[in-house]
C-alpha cells in the first residue's frame, strides 16, 4: 500500500517538478514513453504469480506518476516477494565472478527455490546481512587499474529486486537529459542527442568535465536523504544502509567507509542517478531556465557529462556554480579533465577571425567529437573512436593471441571475428569508417605476427593471409543510422 504524505520543503530540489523540466534538446529529442497500469498499489497480492510482479512494479509507476509529491510507505513486501527475488536472480550474469562466500550462479540454481524462499523469510524478519563486498580491478586506457566490488550472489539477488521497486518509483522523476544506466536508453541514444543539440540549437562552447573519483566519493547521508524525497518505508531504507556501510574486503581485510558505492553492485548504478539527479540534473535543468541568457543543452550518461551553451558568459558562470554545488554535496570536478572549449557551428569561422587553430576536440562515451563538414559544406559533428580505446583494445587481443597461439586457425580466426564484430556493433557509426578500417587492419596485422609465430619454417604467404582475412573478418560497416534520422524515428 502506497500512502500520499506530502514531501516537506526543501533546499536540494528545484521549485520545478521533474516532469516540467525546460524543454532541452535532449529531452525533446528522447522522450519517455508512459507505462500504463492500474492505479491502486494497494491491490497487491502479498504472494503474487509470476504475471502480477509486473503488474504490481506497473501500479507503482502509476501513482508516481500522478503524483509527484507522493512517498512510498510500503514497498518493502514487493522486494521480498519470492517471484520478484527469482526474476533478480535469472537476470543475473551467469559467469559472474563469486563474491567472499564463494557462491556462484549455477551452484545457488541447484537449490533454487529453497534458497529463494530462505532468503525471503531472512528479510521478512529483518535476518538479512549484508556482507563485505570483495575488492578486483580491472585496467584502464590510461595504465591504471579502475577497482570494482564483487557482492555475494544473495546480495546481488536483493539489491537486483530493490532497484527495479525503487526504479519504478525514480524512472518517473528522472529527467530526459539523463541516459545511463535507465530502461530504454543507452551510448547511443545520448551521443545521438548531444550532435543533434549541437547541430540544431547555437552551441559555440562547450563544458566537457569529469567528477573525481564519484564512486568513492558519493556522501551517504546525502544519498538517504535524497531517497527519502520518495521512499518512506523505513525496511527499503534500512536495506540500502545496510549495503553502503558493508564495506570491502581488500587483502583480508575488511574496511568501512563513510563515502562511496561500489561499482559492480546491481543497484550502485541506480543510486548513482539519483545521487546527481539531485545534485546536477535537477539544478542544471533550473540553471538552464533562470540564469542562461541563451541556448543551453545537457547531456549525461551515468558521472560522465557534456553541457554546451551560446554564449561564453553562461558558460564559465555555469561553471564556477557548479564547482560551489558539487562541493556542497562532497563532489569535486577533476582539475585536469574540466574543459571549456570553443565548439560548435560558428566555431571554426570565428577561431579562423582571430588566426587560431582549429576547434579544439571532446572526447565522450568512447568517441572523439569533431567539428567538421557533410560533403554539402554543412556543418556536422564528426565522432571517431577515441584513439586510446581502440589502441587499448589491441593491447588485449593480442595478450589473449599470445595465449591462443597453438589454437587452430579457424578458432583464432572465430575469435578474431567475434572482437571486430563487438567493436563495430559499437563503434560503427557515419563517418567514423577511417577508424574502423584502421582498427579492422591492426587486427589483421597481429593476427599475421601470431601465424607467423607459429613455425619459423613456414612462410605465410600475402596470398593466403588474405584469404584468411576475407573469409573470417566482416567487412566494415555502419550499425547506427545518422542521429537525426534515429531521432526523427
Amino acid at each position: 500500500m502506497t500512502h500520499g504524505h506530502r514531501k516537506s520543503d526543501s533546499p536540494i530540489v528545484p521549485e520545478k517538478s521533474a516532469n516540467k523540466t525546460p524543454e532541452g534538446v535532449a529531452e525533446s529529442m528522447e522522450e519517455r514513453g508512459l507505462t500504463k497500469g492500474n492505479s491502486m498499489e494497494q491491490n497487491t497480492s502479498r504472494t503474487q504469480s509470476r504475471i502480477d510482479v509486473p503488474s504490481a512494479l506497473d501500479r507503482i509507476r502509476e501513482a508516481a506518476r500522478r503524483n509527484k509529491e507522493e512517498r512510498f510507505t510500503a514497498l518493502f513486501h514487493h522486494v521480498y516477494d519470492v517471484n520478484q527475488l527469482r526474476e533478480a536472480y535469472s537476470s543475473l550474469k551467469r559467469t559472474a565472478a563469486p563474491g567472499v562466500d564463494g557462491k556462484t550462479w549455477k551452484r545457488y540454481g541447484e537449490h533454487l527455490e529453497e534458497n529463494l524462499q530462505d532468503l525471503s523469510d531472512r528479510l521478512k524478519r529483518g535476518a538479512y546481512r549484508a556482507k563485505p563486498v570483495l575488492r578486483a580491478y580491472v585496467p584502464k586506457a590510461d595504465g591504471r587499474r579502475r577497482p570494482i566490488g564483487l557482492p555475494t550472489l544473495e546480495d546481488k539477488i536483493v539489491q537486483r529486486a530493490t532497484a527495479e521497486v525503487l526504479s519504478a518509483v525514480h524512472e518517473e522523476d528522472f529527467l530526459g537529459f539523463s541516459y545511463g544506466f535507465r530502461p530504454g536508453r543507452n551510448q547511443h541514444n545520448a551521443l545521438d542527442a548531444l550532435s543533434v543539440g549541437i547541430m540544431k540549437r547555437k552551441v559555440s562552447w562547450v563544458l566537457d568535465a569529469d567528477i573525481r573519483a564519484f564512486f568513492d566519493t558519493l556522501d551517504h547521508d546525502w544519498l538517504v536523504k535524497f531517497i527519502e524525497h520518495r521512499i518512506a518505508d523505513r525496511r527499503i531504507v534500512r536495506l540500502i544502509r545496510k549495503w553502503l556501510n558493508a564495506g570491502v574486503l581488500e587483502e583480508g581485510k575488511r574496511i568501512r567507509k563513510e563515502e562511496g558505492t561500489v561499482q559492480g553492485g546491481s543497484i550502485s548504478p541506480l543510486l548513482s542517478n539519483i545521487y546527481l539527479h539531485y545534485v546536477f540534473d535537477l539544478w542544471t535543468a533550473q540553471w538552464r531556465k533562470k540564469r542562461a541568457r541563451g541556448d543551453m543543452i545537457a547531456v549525461r550518461f551515468a558521472d560522465d557529462w557534456v553541457v554546451g551553451f551560446q554564449y561564453k558568459s553562461d558558460a564559465e558562470q555555469f561553471l564556477r556554480e557548479l564547482k560551489e554545488r558539487f562541493a556542497r554535496f562532497g563532489l569535486e570536478l577533476h582539475p585536469d579533465k574540466t574543459r571549456l572549449i570553443e565548439f560548435g557551428r560558428f566555431a571554426a569561422k570565428s577561431r579562423k577571425a582571430r588566426g587560431q587553430d582549429k576547434p579544439e576536440t571532446f572526447d565522450f562515451l568512447g568517441f572523439t567529437h569533431i567539428c567538421g563538414k557533410t560533403r554539402k559544406g554543412w556543418f556536422t559533428v564528426l565522432r571517431k573512436t577515441k584513439r586510446k580505446k581502440w589502441q587499448q583494445k589491441l593491447k588485449e587481443v593480442k595478450a589473449e593471441l599470445r595465449r591462443r597461439l597453438h589454437d587452430s586457425v579457424p578458432e583464432q580466426g572465430a575469435y578474431l571475428k567475434s572482437v571486430l564484430t563487438g567493436h563495430m556493433r559499437y563503434y560503427g557509426v557515419p563517418m567514423n569508417r577511417r577508424s574502423l578500417s584502421a582498427f579492422r587492419h591492426h587486427l589483421q596485422w597481429l593476427w599475421w605476427k601470431t601465424l607467423k609465430r607459429r613455425s619459423q619454417k613456414h612462410k605465410l604467404t600475402g596470398a593466403r593471409m588474405r584469404r584468411l582475412v576475407d573469409t573470417w573478418f566482416p567487412a566494415v560497416r555502419y550499425y547506427h543510422p545518422y542521429p537525426l534520422e534515429r531521432l526523427h524515428v
